[in-house]
């Protein structure tokens, strides 16, 4: 599929640990950061979602570790959308200081409506969003 976008963000102390390094739960965060803007990028955030009654929900997360991040870094994020199905939507990550790789991961989310449960969206309006935003890109 390979629709992308870019974030940025600077290194917050908060976001380090006792040795200086960004803590590594922080780069799920990250994740998120990612593709919500990639959605808000493509004209689709996730209050769309919302209104017309779904929502994403984390079925599998995992994040390959490069190399550290510290305090004040600029970091740039890459997120990709790898794969839409009327379930699920899979999301590639790459994490970057500069030009170097400091780690790279994949998230799988699955649609469910307001009451929690997986649901199929073909037959939607985010659907048909989704299928023409693919199709342009």
């Amino acid at each position: 599929m390979g629709l992308s976008g870019t974030s940025r963000l600077r290194v917050r102390y908060a976001e380090t640990d006792q040795m200086g390094i960004v803590y590594h739960a922080n780069y799920l965060i990250w994740f998120e950061v990612g593709r919500t803007e990639l959605f808000r990028e493509i004209n689709l955030p996730y209050t769309r979602f919302e209104e017309q009654g779904f929502s994403l929900a984390v079925i599998e997360a995992n994040c390959r570790y490069r190399k550290p991040a510290r305090y004040d870094d600029d970091i740039k994020i890459v997120t990709t959308i790898d794969k839409v199905t009327t379930r699920s939507v899979t999301f590639s990550y790459l994490v970057y200081r500069d030009e170097t790789l400091l780690a790279q991961g994949k998230t799988v989310h699955l649609f469910i409506n307001k009451e929690g449960r997986h649901t199929d969206i073909r037959d939607t309006d985010l659907w048909r969003q989704l299928q023409m935003i693919i199709s342009n890109n």
